[in-house]
């Protein structure tokens, strides 16, 4: 008798994302696990082992602090507020910073992100969808152009469909005004 054939295996559901965890370290410094990893990110980018700390993350010179903070997105804004960083990092002048202590200082300065700041990489984030043309929304004619020159295969109805979810559901001629795109960049998660 001939063996049985195996029947095929259904096909099997897409992976799901896993959201990330927040840390300890995350939760004390009230962020989310996102704004911790590109905290850890912009540390790792100046780290370096030292034999006097068991971090496994290491550590970064008091040095290259600006610059971590730079690369974060959140640079001092003015040479008494990194020292007043410093001091609070490393009180007694080792000279290196850890990564806790970099995450705390990190998390004040994202807390701290002015107003203005954010309304500015809003209105820049808006002109690269508007195609800085000073239009007053973003139509389905931007997002085709943008998702063109990503080389993108979108279709028209996923377009309809984001311009309706931005705008609240006025309709797609509606398109989506600065308020209606500042609004999905905070669901998004981008600002607080």
């Amino acid at each position: 008798m001939p063996p049985k054939r195996r029947q095929a295996a259904p096909p099997s559901a897409p992976p799901v994302e896993k959201k990330a965890r927040q840390s300890k370290l995350a939760k004390e410094n009230n962020i989310s696990a996102a704004e911790e990893s590109e905290i850890k990110e912009a540390f790792s980018l100046f780290s370096q082992p030292h034999g006097d700390y068991e971090s496994k993350e290491g550590v970064i010179p008091t040095s290259s602090v600006r610059r971590a903070l730079t690369a974060l997105g959140t640079p001092p804004s003015s040479n008494a507020e990194l020292q007043e960083l410093l001091d609070t990092v490393d009180p007694d002048d080792s000279g290196y910073v850890e990564y806790g202590h970099f995450v705390a200082i990190a998390a004040l300065k994202l807390h701290n992100r002015s107003e203005e700041s954010q309304k500015e990489e809003v209105e820049t984030a808006f002109r690269l969808f508007t195609g800085g043309s000073g239009q007053a929304k973003i139509t389905m004619g931007a997002l085709k152009r943008i998702a063109r020159q990503l080389k993108e295969d979108v279709s028209d109805q996923v377009l309809k469909d984001m311009i309706l979810e931005a705008n609240g559901g006025s309709g797609v001629n509606s398109g989506v005004a600065l308020q209606d795109f500042e609004g999905v960049m905070r669901r998004a998660g981008v600002f607080r």
